[in-house]
């Protein structure tokens, strides 16, 4: 298998994954909803080890949802989209106008408030969701609108990471802290002394996560530090960073993201629910990932083309570019990640996942549907 067959798997997997997704949100609302709420909220609130089941996928399994994204990023910036300056600069640029003007909406309508903390909620684009929706049109749309969206997804979850680890962080232990930090540097060691066994670098980033996990930055962040100590050597199948990789392709997929999306929307629709989006946080949440997505991608890409710093491949239309766009407002797990980080209370996270599922809802099926037309008329 060779990296051309890897970026294969990763759209297959995604496309399937976000299908999954879809089902499984469908299934949790389904049951909150019904005579079986009780016995099935239960089920992730049970008792592991001291923490609820829920706190185990968002604190544990999310952390290997983590290393898959520092993988694919360095897998990226060493062989793919972003390993050339000129390659990378545009959906660079377009992933900074994606995650700056959403924030910007959000905090133009929370400013001064209570919820002002949710500005990252519709900075993140979930990659299994879009390029899911986009694999539905196959051969419809060009490969290099599928690589296009794949970088600025993968750079738009980054800028989500350092979000989290600057703005979402309270108090930090700074003994824990400087642990994961030290564990780390020997694992870059490691990695320096071309060590190529990947049990070492597993052991060392489960000490890592424990370590972050009792320094009060979000555990994750260690699964994005792991990724950038696993070699990447040549990048070929017998590399340890390749074998990771495709290792946890199909559990990812298949087995963290689908417990995540069960476990994080088991949500009451309550009579008159509709109402309770149309506070700041609801709207700030909905303009954010549905106008100021897709204007911050298409806004930014403009700029950088017309100014000479970029420009567009051969056979990537602006008509695609747009379609992105709106595929970039399809933020569920990131941002649902995010506003469980965001704010403690219950009510309004409640209300700020009904606002993300709504406007990922309406954001991939505009990019659908703008895509579906625009793929006819270029073949017209």
């Amino acid at each position: 298998m060779n990296p051309a067959r890897l970026l294969k798997d990763f759209f297959e997997s995604q496309k399937a994954g976000g299908i999954i997704l879809l089902l499984c949100t469908a299934l949790s609302l389904a049951l909150t909803n019904s005579s079986l709420h009780d016995s099935y909220t239960a089920i992730f609130q049970m008792d592991l080890a001291g923490h609820e089941f829920t706190h185990w996928i968002n604190d544990g399994l999310m952390a290997v949802f983590f290393l898959l994204i520092g993988l694919e990023l360095e897998r990226e910036i060493y062989r793919g989209e972003l390993s050339s300056f000129k390659n990378a600069l545009l959906p660079v640029i377009a992933a900074i106008g994606g995650m700056c003007v959403p924030a910007l909406i959000h905090l133009f309508f929370n400013y001064g408030t209570p919820t002002q903390a949710g500005a990252g909620i519709p900075m993140a684009t979930d990659i299994a969701f879009a390029i899911g929706i986009l694999s539905l049109l196959g051969n419809k749309v060009p490969l290099s609108l599928k690589i296009f969206l794949t970088a600025l997804a993968v750079i738009d979850d980054l800028g989500a990471i350092l979000a989290i680890a600057i703005f979402y962080t309270d108090t930090v232990s700074l003994l824990y802290l400087f642990s994961a930090l030290g564990i780390f540097v020997v694992l870059l060691l490691l990695k320096r002394l071309k060590v190529h066994n990947l049990l070492p670098y597993l052991a060392g980033g489960i000490l890592m996560w424990y370590c972050m996990l009792h320094s009060g930055v979000h555990a994750t962040i260690s699964g994005v530090l792991l990724a950038f100590s696993i070699p990447f050597g040549d990048g070929g199948e017998h590399s340890p960073s390749y074998k990771l990789q495709h290792a946890l392709h199909k559990p990812v997929a298949f087995i963290i993201l689908p417990l995540f999306a069960l476990a994080n929307t088991c949500l009451v629709i309550e009579p008159g629910w509709a109402g309770h989006l149309m506070n700041a946080n609801g709207i700030g949440i909905l303009c954010g990932l549905v106008i100021g997505k897709p204007t911050g991608i298409i806004l930014f890409c403009f700029l950088a083309v017309a100014s000479g710093l970029c420009r567009l491949p051969g056979d990537l239309h602006w008509r695609y570019i747009i379609g992105a766009g709106f595929l970039g407002g399809i933020g569920f797990t990131m941002s649902v990640f995010i506003s469980l980080l965001a704010f403690s209370d219950e009510a309004i996270v409640t209300v700020s996942k009904m606002a993300i599922l709504i406007s990922s809802f309406i954001a991939g099926m505009l990019g659908y549907v703008w895509l579906y037309f625009s793929a006819r008329k270029n073949r017209a």
